[in-house]
């Protein structure tokens, strides 16, 4: 079998409610994802690289709350958000409030690329994003699937996807882009572009969080992670799973993947489910709601 031992993989398609009729797509769908990581990663691509282009991928399905299967908010307009860190060097970029956009992750990281800059929102990106030439939305409400219209209201779930990475380097990186809560307030952001709450990386861990963005926020859940390895000497399974408590304190639910700069994931949750796939000690890919 090809050596894996230097690198890691784990992604996230949301947590929350499940709709038992979308599951198996889901499943086949992160598994093919990952396989495409984990043979970018053994090829020797960046882990930055990595997560922006399985995000990508994600984000391209229609089968997560993200991307094309982003729904409108209150105002009926389709507002999409992202956040990609670089752990090597804490390089971020974020989007947020982005309409017009088919790929806020590859926005994101033109932020971090070709400006000064950590975030752009709302119009100001949308400008950038055009001169950048990334791919517009010409027809949205051809283009975007809106999932959760048919569905009950205990089947409602929060959806993000998320990336985290580690290369043959050792390098660490992590990716989270979100369409936000179906119905949502005209310019409302969550947790998932902003570092430190929804997306954080550095040199100890990269991490991804999905759930109820706003506690995610409160919390700071992605940046305490790393905090609680850094000043406490937490082992990073141990510190996810606090800090995702702390989450829970504060009213919400949901999930984290955290990837170490040694060693597997780990992928906490507090809701019913999260969807996720990584690759373990093994090197073959594992897939689990």
């Amino acid at each position: 079998m090809t050596n894996t031992s230097n690198i890691a993989l784990a992604l996230h398609g949301g947590a929350g409610n499940y709709v038992k009729s979308e599951q198996d797509v889901q499943i086949r769908h992160l598994r093919g994802v990952a396989e495409q990581g984990r043979t970018m990663l053994l090829d020797g691509a960046r882990a930055l690289d990595v997560a922006e282009a399985l995000a990508v991928l994600l984000e391209d399905a229609g089968l997560y709350v993200a991307g094309k299967g982003t729904g409108p908010n209150s105002a009926g307009e389709y507002e999409l958000d992202a956040c990609i860190m670089d752990g090597d060097n804490r390089n971020i970029g974020a989007v947020a409030a982005l309409k017009g956009f088919k790929n806020p992750v590859r926005v994101a990281r033109a932020v971090m690329d070709h400006t000064p800059h950590v975030m752009l929102v709302g119009r100001g990106a949308e400008t950038f994003a055009a001169l950048q030439n990334c791919e517009p939305v010409e027809k949205p409400l051809e283009y975007y699937i809106i999932r959760g219209v048919t569905r009950l209201p205990h089947e409602l779930d929060t959806g993000t996807i998320g990336v985290v990475a580690r290369d043959n380097k050792g390098r660490l990186a992590a990716a989270t882009s979100t369409g936000g809560l179906l119905g949502k307030m005209a310019g409302r952001v969550g947790d998932s572009p902003l570092p430190g709450a929804g997306c954080w990386a550095d040199a100890r861990v990269a991490v991804s969080c999905t759930g109820q963005g706003e506690y995610f926020i409160k919390a700071a859940t992605a940046a305490d992670i790393s905090a609680r390895m850094a000043y406490a000497g937490t082992p990073l399974a141990d510190a996810a799973k606090s800090a995702l408590a702390d989450m829970k304190k504060q009213g919400g639910y949901g999930g984290v993947i955290a990837l170490g700069h040694r060693g597997q994931p780990t992928m906490p949750f507090t809701s019913q489910g999260m969807r996720r796939a990584w690759i373990d000690v093994d090197g073959n890919v594992v897939v689990d709601v």
